[in-house]
């Protein structure tokens, strides 16, 4: 479709709001040595509706006989709703994002679940925010500011992000060009180490609360949304608890599993009393569409007795937040502790997430 046509064809288009899309990559751009960001656009010229901030799962073939599923959170942003992207990293042992660096290139199409999430300040309105982030973690906080950049220029962002060394530094170029849009974005650099060569006049070491300080002087007044590895995270939630700041205004994206009930508790959520507790007590899983039922052990979830009974549920993230392990509870009663990957609306349909969903007894389940 050539350009001029796209837009006669505008009032034709349909938002990109259903749970299941095929995109076509349309551009694969290198960032640095290990980090790349992927362009998409919709194979039914839809246009993309989402929050900034939140994230996709794509189905990625890396193999003929199993699919793998990676959840990624979009760079792009949604003022310009005509492609999404996704800047990822390929860490030493991956699998997934590996393939997309070696073979995905402009004109292959892929499956693509959401989006979701609510790590978006769209969720949590607030005057003045602090953006913090460590390596690819500045994904989310870019679609955010560059939605700010187009829509509300004048939003008061602090933006902190950090990295091994300044050739790490996602975006850097990027940042400074709509600090110079949005007269009230203040930027923060921190590397850990650098080569006295790369003539790096910035701040050095790890993030802290004197260096913080120094960056946002008044992050106690700010709204923190906060994205990287999670001992990054950990620190920095310490840092602020220490600092005295109200964490109801501080909020992370994490991909961490949902944490396990105790046996004993799910036996009290099924209706037994704390002396008829068994916590041995196993419960049978019935997969109706294969036509297996597999043992559950106490505290294991649909998704893992799936696996060993060899029932294939598509999952991604494996924390309840991207959605992708999404089933049909057909019977029985589960403890599901979710973070955010499934609607109100779903759940009283009956559908639940295998990844953290746990059985109250036996539990039939169409998979």
């Amino acid at each position: 479709m050539t350009i001029a046509s796209h837009f006669r064809h505008f009032d034709e288009l349909h938002p990109w709001n259903d749970r299941q899309h095929m995109l076509e990559c349309i551009a694969a751009t290198v960032e640095t040595s290990d980090v790349m960001t992927f362009t998409f656009r919709s194979d039914r010229d839809n246009w993309f509706r989402y929050l900034p901030g939140q994230f996709v799962t794509l189905e990625l073939p890396v193999s003929e006989d199993e699919p793998v599923m990676r959840t990624y959170t979009l760079s792009s942003t949604p003022s310009r709703p005509f492609s999404v992207s996704v800047t990822v990293k390929a860490q030493k042992n991956s699998i997934g994002t590996r393939w997309m660096f070696d073979t995905l290139r402009p004109g292959m199409r892929l499956k693509a679940f959401g989006p979701l999430g609510d790590f978006s300040f769209v969720r949590y309105p607030a005057e003045k925010y602090l953006f913090i982030s460590a390596g690819s973690g500045v994904t989310p906080m870019m679609s955010m500011t560059r939605w700010m950049s187009d829509c509300a220029p004048q939003s008061d962002v602090a933006f902190v992000t950090c990295a091994r060394k300044p050739e790490d530094l996602l975006f850097k170029a990027e940042l400074e060009c709509l600090a110079a849009q949005m007269p009230k974005l203040a930027l923060g650099f921190v590397v850990e180490g650098h080569n006295p060569r790369d003539g790096w006049h910035g701040l050095r070491g790890r993030i802290d609360a004197a260096r913080l300080s120094l960056l946002a002087p008044d992050f106690r007044e700010r709204t923190v949304f906060c994205c990287g590895p999670e001992p990054f995270m950990r620190g920095v939630r310490d840092m602020l608890k220490v600092c005295g700041f109200n964490m109801e205004r501080y909020h992370e994206e994490s991909f961490q599993p949902a944490a396990a009930p105790a046996p004993e508790e799910i036996a009290i959520r099924a209706g037994a009393g704390e002396q008829e507790v068994d916590a041995n007590a196993v419960a049978t899983v019935t997969f109706t569409m294969a036509g297996k039922d597999a043992k559950c052990p106490p505290g294991q979830t649909i998704l893992q007795t799936a696996r060993a009974a060899g029932v294939r549920i598509g999952a991604a993230c494996e924390g309840g937040l991207c959605g992708t392990c999404r089933v049909m509870k057909v019977s029985g009663e589960v403890d599901m502790r979710h973070n955010g990957g499934i609607l109100d609306d779903e759940i009283e349909e009956g559908y639940i997430l295998a990844c953290c969903s746990r059985p109250i007894g036996d539990v039939q389940i169409e998979a």
